[in-house]
């Protein structure tokens, strides 16, 4: 199961208290993934369409419990891709659809037409609590979240511009920094910080599915460092040896041509040790001397060494 799936089923098992927070989740969910149908004049039918079963027993319950409307439930294999049943719950105009949709503001009735609005109903969303809610409906209605070992991106995806809009400003107003884009025929709202993630789970009731976010940034951090203090070790050590090679060349070099005799004694002696023990460090090497000297004492006696080698070699 996908960390998006797992997300969506703790949320979905969240129980919401207040009538009002129930209402603004059930409009959510509308919007994000409901369809509309007619059957006769002025007659409609809605559905929401899921592939969470968590979720389509969720909306059966509010509907059941709001409107004691009973909704029906149905259960569609998909053929394609990964094969994952898909569940759909309709409500029909009999069983009393549009009392639901006038309820949450998808239909707004008049004596001579029906219209359908999109928009966030201002008079659901008035109280914070019920602004969460509505963010848990859009979030099980139509939202996805990548997984976070890869990367950090949450996405709400919406067919009404004018809904994305405004979903966009309601995440915003807990200083999110949402932003929208298109995508095809859909309109997509997308957060793509790890922090603003972690803001909204926690926003949304998402607890357990914070702490694995956060778990895993702690980890990706610890990887990180790890990774920084080795590649900083291996590119000292990788200086340390070429400077090493590049040295005893140099010494060799004085030896087969002129001979370390023709090196001052303090010179000769540092040429000696260094030949005899390529591996050392300069500190090493500074304790290995008749008087021992300091790291910088060893690194300039070797620069001193590679100048008369130059010479030589000029």
């Amino acid at each position: 199961m996908s960390f998006s799936a797992r997300t969506k089923g703790e949320i979905a098992r969240i129980k919401s208290v207040n009538a009002c927070c129930q209402l603004a989740e059930l409009a959510a969910l509308v919007r994000m993934s409901g369809s509309l149908h007619i059957q006769g004049h002025k007659k409609l039918s809605f559905d929401l369409i899921t592939e969470n079963a968590a979720v389509a027993r969720k909306t059966f319950r509010i509907i059941k419990r709001l409107f004691s409307v009973h909704a029906e439930i149905i259960v569609r294999r998909n053929t394609r891709l990964k094969k994952n049943n898909h569940y759909l719950v309709l409500v029909n105009h009999a069983a009393g659809s549009e009392k639901v949709l006038e309820r949450i503001g998808v239909l707004k009735r008049d004596e001579n037409y029906l219209d359908i609005d999109l928009s966030i109903p201002k008079e659901i969303v008035r109280k914070n609590c019920c602004k969460r809610a509505y963010l848990r409906g859009a979030f099980l209605g139509g939202a996805s979240i990548s997984d976070p070992e890869k990367t950090y991106h949450l996405e709400f995806v919406t067919n009404s511009s004018k809904h994305s809009k405004e979903l966009k400003d309601l995440l915003n107003e807990y200083e999110l920094n949402a932003k929208t884009i298109r995508r095809k025929e859909s309109y997509v709202v997308y957060l793509k910080e790890g922090d603003k993630v972690i803001d909204l789970l926690n926003i949304i009731g998402a607890h357990k599915a914070l702490l694995d976010v956060e778990n895993i940034r702690v980890l990706k951090s610890m990887r990180n460092s790890v990774n920084r203090v080795v590649n900083c070790e291996t590119a000292n050590l990788t200086k340390v040896v070429n400077a090493s090679i590049r040295q005893i060349q140099k010494i060799e070099h004085i030896k087969n041509t002129v001979g370390l005799h023709k090196l001052p004694s303090n010179l000769r002696e540092v040429a000696e040790v260094r030949l005899n023990n390529r591996e050392a460090s300069l500190k090493e090497l500074g304790k290995m001397l008749s008087g021992p000297i300091g790291k910088s004492g060893v690194n300039h006696r070797l620069r001193k060494i590679e100048e008369f080698a130059e010479k030589l070699k000029s």
